[in-house]
């Protein structure tokens, strides 16, 4: 009996089929370019209808007062003096007391008066102490009445500011460790700022001689 049921069992297996095996199958792809030979001279593209033939106006140069500020807030452009402006300016001279100014050195304002001392956060080239500057940019000239501002400088013949160079400091040497998490190794780096001192010697305002004779009569 187990005889024939061993027989029947090896019958079945070798009459079932087999499961195929899976095997990667590998394409060939040919591609093929075809060549076409390029004009030596290509002409304007034809217009579409959604296009205006009317031709473009000729584009005009930027206003200078329309560019946005330099980096710090210095303006670009200086406003000229103005008949109402130049009748005025006497009366601005003849006040009593200093006149102060908010002057604009390389982007930072600064409000001074005759002798205060400007203190850079920069060392200056080309210049040794001694040396007498004119400081020609200013946005406000006043004094304990009257304020002339401009939009936004004021003409640099309306007035006349003399600095004095004194000299160039510098703080003292500054270290610092840079070390990077999990790592053992550090790089010291040092740095030492310069400063260059000035110091406001004349505020003057410049008045017409016509204007200036009118006054004193």
């Amino acid at each position: 009996m187990s005889r024939t049921l061993l027989r029947s069992l090896l019958e079945l297996r070798a009459t079932a089929p087999r499961p195929s095996t899976l095997r990667p199958t590998f394409t060939t792809v040919t591609t093929t370019r075809s060549l076409h030979q390029t004009p030596s001279q290509i002409g304007p593209p034809s217009p579409t209808p959604s296009q205006s033939s009317a031709p473009l106006p000729p584009s005009s140069p930027p206003n200078p007062s329309s560019l946005p500020p330099r980096q710090g807030g210095a303006p670009r452009t200086t406003s000229p003096a103005t008949p109402q402006t130049l009748q005025l300016l006497p009366l601005l001279a003849l006040q009593p007391g200093n006149k102060y100014l908010q002057l604009y050195i390389q982007g930072q304002a600064y409000l001074v008066t005759p002798g205060d001392q400007i203190r850079l956060p920069f060392k200056m080239p080309g210049v040794s102490p001694g040396d007498v500057l004119r400081l020609n940019r200013a946005t406000a000239i006043g004094s304990r009445d009257f304020t002339l501002k401009g939009s936004p400088y004021v003409d640099e013949s309306l007035f006349e500011c003399r600095a004095v160079v004194e000299g160039t400091e510098a703080e003292p040497m500054r270290l610092k460790i840079k070390k990077k998490q999990r790592c053992r190794r550090t790089k010291t780096v040092r740095s030492k700022h310069k400063y260059t001192v000035l110091r406001v010697s004349e505020v003057r305002i410049l008045v017409p001689e016509g204007q200036a004779q009118g006054q004193q009569q």
